[in-house]
């Protein structure tokens, strides 16, 4: 218990900080708007995550690939037009970017519950993400909404911006640090790979061709992924995949990370990086509070406020 109130108090702590960066989002937006509107998305996310514990990785990855193409502002979810190729079918996002039919679900539930169009997307984005973590065992933390949606998409935005599974660690940092995020901010939110499951496509080369690998490890996931074929086999980003808890990083401690851009996380020769793996290794609570802490600062990438953009009727398309 007083390890838990340590925690809550650090959030709040930590959140008071950096609150003024926050100033045009706030938690309470929707209070008077529509009270019903985020235990609306609650509802359905946990209907979701109960049917597919994988959607709950899912629909927290949608956010993430949001935020880092243009800022948090629903552009992930349009489909294409002919006046542009939206981000769907970038690199990062083509056979493997799930849950918009669980978005439209939440869509229209909010709809009706609000008796009219006033929650945007891209915030149902960042409280669907927030509630997924819950369903599988995370901590909460206060989403910030009042953003609004795109009214443009980009392929080439999607694929030049979010980073790859290949990337070595400087790479990652500088494709973080662009977007207002830090060392910590990578190393926590990377801690996001404690749920999902990840394509042979995105970990072949690891698990043939790397050295900082567990030798039984590779073994057994060649198994399921052969060296040629076989792309969209699946492997578990943990051992725990369907649960929010620190075994992610216990694996990079074995060499045990999945994906290349996971195992660059912790090298073992030292450094802030090697750290922080084995600080979030050892200390769920810790992880909880800064998971939490970190997504509010990703969150807060580029939001569309006040008359920009506007609120779709449909997040597949604009109004």
């Amino acid at each position: 218990m007083a390890s838990l109130l340590f925690c809550f108090l650090r959030f709040f702590t930590v959140l008071a900080v950096v609150t003024p960066a926050w100033a045009q989002l706030n938690p309470n937006y929707y209070d008077q708007i529509c009270p019903e509107a985020l235990p609306t998305v609650r509802r359905v996310v946990e209907q979701a995550v109960a049917v597919d514990p994988r959607m709950g990785a899912s629909l927290l990855r949608l956010h993430f690939h949001d935020c880092f193409v243009n800022g948090c502002d629903g552009s992930i979810l349009l489909d294409d037009t002919l006046t542009f190729t939206g981000e769907k079918t970038a690199g990062p996002n083509k056979d493997s970017a799930r849950g918009f039919e669980v978005i439209d679900s939440i869509k229209d539930a909010v709809n009706s519950a609000c008796y009219g169009n006033v929650v945007s997307c891209a915030d149902i984005l960042a409280v669907a993400a927030r509630d997924s973590v819950v369903a599988l065992g995370g901590a909460s933390y206060p989403v910030q909404v009042g953003r609004r949606d795109a009214r443009f998409a980009s392929k080439d935005a999607a694929n030049n911006n979010i980073p790859a599974p290949t990337l070595d660690l400087p790479a990652l940092l500088a494709n973080f640090q662009s977007h207002g995020l830090s060392l910590q901010d990578l190393v926590v939110l990377s801690g996001g790979h404690t749920i999902g499951l990840a394509r042979c496509t995105t970990f072949r080369s690891r698990v043939y061709n790397e050295t900082n690998i567990d030798v039984s490890f590779a073994a057994t996931l060649r198994q399921g992924c052969p060296s040629a074929g076989g792309d969209n086999n699946l492997a578990p980003l943990d051992f725990s995949t369907t649960r929010v808890d620190t075994v992610y990083y216990q694996g990079l401690l074995q060499k045990k990370g999945l994906l290349h851009s996971d195992q660059q996380l912790y090298s073992g020769n030292g450094g802030q990086a090697d750290d922080l793996v084995k600080y979030y290794s050892e200390d769920l609570d810790a992880f909880w509070v800064d998971f939490g802490v970190s997504m509010l600062k990703m969150g807060n990438i580029s939001p569309l406020t006040g008359a920009a953009g506007e609120v779709r009727s449909n997040c597949r398309k604009v109004n």
